[in-house]
C-alpha cells in the first residue's frame, strides 16, 4: 500500500520538490547557500535522470521510483560524463540526504539512498604558505595600511585575522562589531550549521583590529551601514569575493609564495599552530571541524614539509 503523502506532494513536479528540499536545507538543517545550491544541483540532476527524456518538465514526479539501482545508475552516467571522485561523492551525499528527506516527509515510500555508498574522494594537500611568506604577506599589508587608506586598513586587518583565527572567509565577512571582545582577545563567530564558537586572536591582529575601528571603519560607514565589523567602498558589508580577491594580491605580492585563496590562509593557520606545538583538540576547536578526522589533514602537511626539509638537508635522505 502506498505510503500517505504530505500536502500535494503526490502531484508535485521535480521544480516543487526542489524548492522545498531547498527550503528543507536551508531553514532545517541551516546549512550554508553554497552547501544549499549544490545539493539542488546535484539532485536537481538526479531528478532529470529520474523523469527521463520522455516525460516534461512540469508533469508530476513520482519518487516511488526512487531505488538503489536508479542512485547508481545515476552516478554511474555522471562517472562517464566526467564527474571526478569529489565531485561523486558530494552527489552521493545530496543524494541520501534528499532520499532520507523524501521518505521523512512522505515523499517518498522508503529511504532509497540509505545503502547508497560514496566514492572515496583524494584528499589533495592543500597549498599552504610558509611561515615566512605569512609574515611578508602581513607586513606588506602593513606598509600599506600605514598610509592611511581605509581600504587599506580594512585588508591588513582582513589578513591579520584570517591568519591569526584559521576563520572561514564568509565566518569573517559574517562579524559583526559586538562580536568582538577586546578584553579577551576573542571572535564570536558563527560557522557551519549555525553553531558558535569562540576563537582568539593576537596582539598584530589587535593592534590591525583598533586601527580599522578608530580610523578606517568611520570613514567607509555611511547611515545605512550595517553593523559589519568590516565594511565594504560603498559602506556594505564587506563581499566575501573581494575579500578573496585580497587574499590572492596579498599572496601574489610574495616572492615564491603559492597563489591561495582565504582558506589556503586557513590551512597555513593550522599548519603553523600545529608545527608550533598546538595539540589537535585545539586546533580542530579553533577552526569549528566536527570532526577531529578533518583537522588531521594539517598533521599530513606538517609531514610532507619534514620530508622536504629532510630529503634537502639531511646528508643521508
Amino acid at each position: 500500500m502506498p505510503a500517505p503523502r504530505d500536502g500535494d506532494a503526490g502531484d508535485a513536479t521535480a521544480a516543487t520538490h526542489l524548492a522545498a528540499f531547498a527550503s528543507h536545507l536551508r531553514y532545517e538543517r541551516a546549512l550554508s547557500p553554497h552547501t544549499v545550491r549544490a545539493y539542488v544541483g546535484d539532485v536537481g540532476s538526479l531528478l532529470g535522470h529520474l523523469r527521463g527524456p520522455d516525460l516534461p518538465e512540469d508533469a508530476p514526479l513520482e519518487l516511488d521510483a526512487l531505488d538503489l539501482a536508479g542512485l547508481r545508475a545515476w552516478l554511474a552516467g555522471e562517472r562517464a560524463r566526467g564527474a571526478s571522485r569529489t565531485t561523486l561523492a558530494r552527489r552521493a551525499a545530496a543524494a541520501r540526504t534528499f532520499t532520507a528527506w523524501a521518505a521523512r516527509t512522505r515523499r517518498a515510500p522508503t529511504d532509497a539512498g540509505a545503502r547508497l555508498a560514496s566514492p572515496r574522494a583524494h584528499r589533495r594537500l592543500p597549498e599552504v604558505l610558509r611561515a615566512d611568506q605569512a609574515a611578508a604577506a602581513l607586513a606588506a599589508a602593513a606598509s600599506g595600511a600605514a598610509e592611511g587608506d581605509p581600504v587599506a586598513l580594512r585588508d591588513h586587518l582582513l589578513l591579520e585575522l584570517l591568519y591569526a583565527t584559521g576563520v572561514r572567509v564568509s565566518e569573517l565577512c559574517g562579524l559583526d562589531v559586538d562580536d568582538v571582545d577586546d578584553g579577551r582577545r576573542t571572535l564570536r563567530v558563527l560557522g557551519k550549521g549555525a553553531k558558535e564558537r569562540t576563537v582568539v586572536f593576537g596582539a598584530p591582529a589587535a593592534a590591525a583590529l583598533d586601527t580599522w575601528r578608530r580610523e578606517g571603519r568611520p570613514a567607509l560607514a555611511v547611515p545605512s551601514s550595517p553593523p559589519a565589523l568590516l565594511l565594504g567602498a560603498r559602506g556594505g558589508r564587506l563581499d566575501p569575493r573581494i575579500a578573496r580577491r585580497v587574499v590572492h594580491d596579498a599572496a601574489g605580492a610574495v616572492p615564491g609564495a603559492p597563489d591561495i585563496a582565504p582558506h589556503g590562509l586557513r590551512h597555513s593557520a593550522a599548519t603553523h599552530l600545529l608545527e608550533g606545538g598546538a595539540d589537535l583538540r585545539s586546533v580542530q576547536e579553533l577552526l569549528g571541524h566536527a570532526s577531529p578526522a578533518t583537522t588531521q589533514l594539517y598533521t599530513h602537511v606538517s609531514a610532507e614539509r619534514l620530508r622536504a626539509i629532510h630529503d634537502t638537508a639531511h646528508p643521508r635522505a
